[in-house]
């Protein structure tokens, strides 16, 4: 598009060369699911934002909505962790090697790290907050209200949700089969307890009682 901004719902995308770069990084990775709800992120909690008069670095919150599911991917999926912390990692080493000061690296970090935690990072600094108001609007429906029917119809027509919900949450299975246990103390257990046969969860409850003490 040369240097015309691209713009959707009023929302400006980032146009830097960083930005461009992390688009397509997301493109060559990402299947097209994960590619349009990233973008939706970041225009849901841009548009967030500016209802609850708040502002991110645009470059910033476009990294950590861009990067917040890479850890669904092929490419960045590991075993050995939670899927968020694999985007998370990848998202600071991509913004250190842009020049990004660690400060402003981290908070992408958390952001990403956190963005299926609920409520603890709506308190922390806008870079991490509106990744999840922009996931949580994306995926959970919250905050629907919040922004206009206008709003909502452009983004989606820019982004299209097919069969969003079905989709995602199959993407969401597919990245977490081999990393059950990760899944501890979170959210994506009731995933893979609804999508994956023979799948046990973790108690907490039972973790205390067979800890190593006497008592």
């Amino acid at each position: 598009m040369g240097n015309m901004s691209e713009i959707i719902a009023g929302i400006t995308i980032p146009d830097s060369t960083m930005a461009r770069e992390a688009t397509e990084l997301v493109r060559d990775v990402a299947a097209p699911l994960v590619f349009h709800h990233s973008r939706r992120v970041y225009l849901f909690g841009s548009l967030r934002g500016e209802e609850l008069g708040t502002s991110a670095d645009p470059e910033l919150l476009y990294i950590g909505a861009m990067f917040h599911d890479l850890g669904l991917t092929e490419t960045y999926r590991r075993t050995d962790q939670r899927f968020e912390i694999d985007a998370a990692d990848e998202a600071r080493r991509f913004l250190l090697s842009h020049g990004i000061a660690a400060e402003d690296a981290q908070k992408v970090w958390n952001g990403i790290a956190l963005h299926t935690t609920p409520e603890i990072p709506l308190h922390m600094d806008p870079e991490v907050a509106l990744v999840t108001r922009g996931v949580e609007l994306d995926v959970l429906g919250l905050g629907y209200d919040a922004i206009t029917d206008e709003q909502r119809a452009a983004v989606v027509e820019a982004h299209p949700r097919p069969d969003f919900k079905n989709q995602i949450l199959a993407a969401f299975t597919e990245g977490l089969k081999d990393r059950p246990e990760t899944t501890f103390g979170n959210v994506k257990a009731d995933v893979l307890a609804h999508f994956m046969p023979g799948f046990e969860r973790g108690d907490f409850v039972e973790v205390i009682r067979s800890s190593p003490w006497a008592e």
